[in-house]
């Protein structure tokens, strides 16, 4: 499997916008998703698309916030980040699945990016 590049991270201000990518996108995989993680807490899915059928799953603290999406000539999977806020501060890790599983479960994912590191500061 090839590994997962990733790009978009930075610091921003509360209310502030990032994009993340990451490539390439494999419509053989059954998900692939984005999750982040913050200081003492477990890694936690953010959204979610399955590249074959389309369907797309998020956290419900992102949404209206978050939109996840398939650039299908870039073979990239993106993750704009509207109105950040100082909870969402973490690194961020895009992550397929090979095989079928929770979406929103790590150990249903078996190949993961190096991280993306997103601050919001107030």
């Amino acid at each position: 499997q090839l590994p997962l590049v990733e790009s978009g991270g930075g610091s921003v201000e509360a209310g502030g916008s990032l994009t993340l990518s990451c490539r390439p996108v494999d419509a053989g995989r059954v998900w692939m998703a984005w999750f982040r993680q913050t200081p003492g807490k477990e890694r936690e899915a953010v959204a979610a698309l399955a590249p074959r059928y389309g369907a797309r799953y998020s956290l419900d603290s992102v949404k209206g916030r978050f939109t996840l999406s398939q650039d299908y000539v870039k073979r990239t999977l993106n993750l704009e980040m509207n109105n950040l806020q100082p909870e969402d501060t973490g690194v961020y890790y895009c992550a397929a699945a090979r095989d079928n599983g929770p979406w929103y479960e790590a150990r249903t994912y078996n190949n993961w990016g190096q991280g993306q590191q997103v601050s919001v500061s107030t």
